[in-house]
């Protein structure tokens, strides 16, 4: 067990004073770098090693399963296992554990399914076909934004029939009330209800809500500023008694506006909470003093930030480095040769690495480079494992056995592997479905009814036999580990990805065996399909042993490398085309590329290009005026490798 006197040792001032703050809330305006995790971590902590309050009074949320996973360990390595009785989670996390217990009040099944962006998809583009909406015209992706958005908002369908403005809001409204009601029929929520439904539950049945308000004595929210206005929603509904509501955050790195954050909760924390003590951490220990300076210059350009200075006892280190392309395959080669020469004369390995861009399709030339330097690399936020498509239909069968009123996982499966059910077959089946009030499910052993064919039926027959079968072993307490050899034993799906060869065959059959792998974890079906449902692209990161890294800025948040290749600084480009018109959306870009730039701990490499293709057109450009508000004499111009790596 840890003592206090160690749990404060080293802390500056700042630090130290947040981890003893008592009595009422608490806003920690924390700066990148600044050692928030270790600030929240010894809080808590803190709060328990003094008796104040029991692990299981305590909520933490983090924003990734990774973080919240990190932040258990060090608490378990301080305190022991008195820990695992806290609620340490995300805010989807935590509120999935709250409806598993009480979503039957509000007329879902406890073991609802949980929708990730395929599925929901998926069921956006039937509701689109059954209403004649033209998926080119008005598309699927388009629609789940405009939901996405409202459930962030609290805005449910009706009220956002009420308030519709247009041809497309009232098209987006028809498909809205066509989603929610199929949601609440499959018994299935997606993300965003998650959070919704858990407000629409705490406003529906108080006595949910002050079991919940008496159990939590102190709640503790990381990266405030990411927050939605749902999510500030249930911290202050959940805060609203004790009032220890303590969060951390820092506006200037609040860059995920286009998923609904909203930098307003934590600019006006001081609103909700007149009695909040507000401390600042400026102190930055991961960056040198070059980069620091830069990164200040930068945001100091906003308007809408609390006011912070970092700084640093670190050297100054190595002014940053501005690279003038001729084109993007120019700056591509840049930055391969750099990274050999930093690997060469300076020690670096490829993992101490990364490469951020504003936009996916700018890693193409970078990725070209890489591989004609023989440069391990990884993409990361390419294709998620649980999103690869064998993955996705075992765990339909999953979902299925878990929920049979899932309709969506059940037309996944089908015809998975092909059993000769076509559409005409499975929209037959659908309409016996809609006329009978049955599941899809239900409705297999009827395939005589819906008019098929004999070998339709009985292909229909058999999958509705196993569904069954795997029901039973379900109820008798087989695991989700072996519910898939079960079905891959049943349906010959493996042999069906046997039969296309080649490495892309094989690598499916690697990834088969990996979720096999995940699923000998859990005991629970119902554990297994929220652990993976709940997987953000963050948790999803990582296998970058000896590689450099590729993402773009926005998956970037939270890591930090030795040396960071921001390419791509080129107005339009970085910041965003679409935001040199709107002073909002420029202030984004520019908290974006602060972010970027504190990521660096040493090397900051910042290029641009004379002239670049993208998206398939070929166009002239200027440097980024993000580049012009970093001092001169913090930069420093360097050569490229022109003519060696041509």
């Amino acid at each position: 067990m840890i003592t206090e006197e160690k749990l404060l040792d080293g802390l500056n001032p700042a630090q130290r004073e947040a981890v003893l703050h008592r009595g009422g809330p608490l806003l920690v305006v924390a700066g990148a770098g600044s050692g928030k995790t270790r600030v929240l971590t010894s809080r808590i902590a803190h709060l328990l090693l003094e008796g104040e309050v029991r692990a299981s009074s305590v909520l933490a949320i983090t924003f990734t399963n990774k973080a919240a996973s990190e932040m258990r360990t060090r608490l378990v390595d301080m305190l022991g296992d008195e820990v695992g009785h806290m609620w340490m989670s995300t805010f989807h996390s935590a509120c999935v554990r709250i409806l598993r217990s009480s979503a039957d009040r509000l007329g879902f099944s406890r073991s609802f399914t949980i929708y990730d962006t395929q599925d929901s998809r998926r069921l956006i583009e039937h509701i689109e076909k059954e209403l004649n909406i033209d998926p080119k015209k008005i598309r699927p992706q388009a629609i789940m934004r405009e939901i996405g958005a409202a459930k962030s908002d609290l805005i449910d369908f009706e009220s956002y029939r009420e308030r519709k403005n247009g041809p497309f809001e009232e098209r987006v409204a028809d498909v809205y009330e066509q989603y929610q009601r199929r949601l609440q029929s499959f018994s299935a929520m997606d993300f965003d209800d998650l959070l919704m439904v858990t407000v629409n539950l705490f406003e529906a049945c108080p006595d949910v809500l002050d079991s919940y308000r008496e159990r939590f004595h102190h709640i503790l929210v990381d990266e405030y500023q990411d927050t939605n206005p749902v999510q500030n929603r249930l911290v202050l509904m959940l805060g609203d008694v004790h009032r220890n509501v303590c969060v951390v955050g820092d506006a200037d790195q609040s860059i995920y506006m286009f998923r609904g954050a909203d930098i307003r909760n934590i600019l006006e924390f001081e609103k909700a909470f007149p009695d909040v003590k507000v401390i600042t951490l400026e102190q930055n220990y991961r960056s040198t003093k070059s980069i620091l300076d830069a990164a200040n210059a930068v945001i100091s350009h906003n308007y809408s930030r609390i006011p912070k200075d970092l700084w640093t006892h670190l050297d100054a280190g190595p002014l940053v480095s501005r690279y003038r392309a001729d084109d993007e395959n120019d700056e591509a080669r840049f930055v391969g040769g750099e990274i050999k020469r930093l690997a060469s004369q300076e020690g670096l390995f490829y993992s101490d690495m990364a490469v951020f861009y504003r936009t996916n399709a700018q890693s193409r030339a970078v990725e070209e480079a890489l591989v004609m330097a023989g440069i391990p690399y990884k993409v990361i936020g390419a294709t998620r494992f649980y999103d690869r498509k064998e993955v996705k239909d075992l765990l339909a069968y999953l979902m299925v056995v878990a929920n049979p009123a899932d309709e969506v996982s059940a037309r996944r499966i089908i015809n998975v592997p092909r059993r000769g059910i076509g559409d005409v077959t499975l929209s037959k089946l659908v309409g016996i479905a809609r006329e009978s009030g049955r599941t899809l499910v239900e409705c297999l052993a009827r395939g005589e009814d819906a008019g098929v064919s004999k070998k339709a039926v009985q292909s229909l027959s058999e999958l509705s036999g196993l569904l069954s079968e795997l029901a039973k072993m379900h109820e008798a307490g087989a695991g989700p580990a072996q519910l898939i050899m079960e079905i891959l034993e049943r349906t010959g799906f493996r042999e069906s990805i046997k039969a296309l060869g080649g490495q892309e065959a094989q690598s499916r059959l690697e990834n088969i065996a990996e979720l096999v792998s995940v699923a000998s974890r859990f005991a629970e079906l119902q554990d297994m399909l929220s652990s993976v449902a709940l997987v953000s692209d963050a948790d999803d990161l990582y296998d970058i042993e000896g590689k450099v890294s590729l993402m773009t800025i926005h998956i970037a948040k939270g890591l930090e490398f030795e040396a960071v290749f921001m390419v791509g600084m080129d107005d339009g480009v970085f910041p965003h085309l679409r935001s040199l018109d709107d002073p909002v959306q420029l202030e984004e870009e520019r908290r974006l590329c602060y972010v970027g730039i504190t990521r660096s701990k040493r090397w900051l490499y910042l290029t641009h290009a004379w002239e670049r293709t993208l998206w398939g057109a070929s166009s002239s450009s200027i440097p980024s005026r993000f580049l012009s508000e970093i001092p001169g004499d913090l930069m420093v111009d360097v050569r490229g490798y022109r003519s060696s790596l041509r």
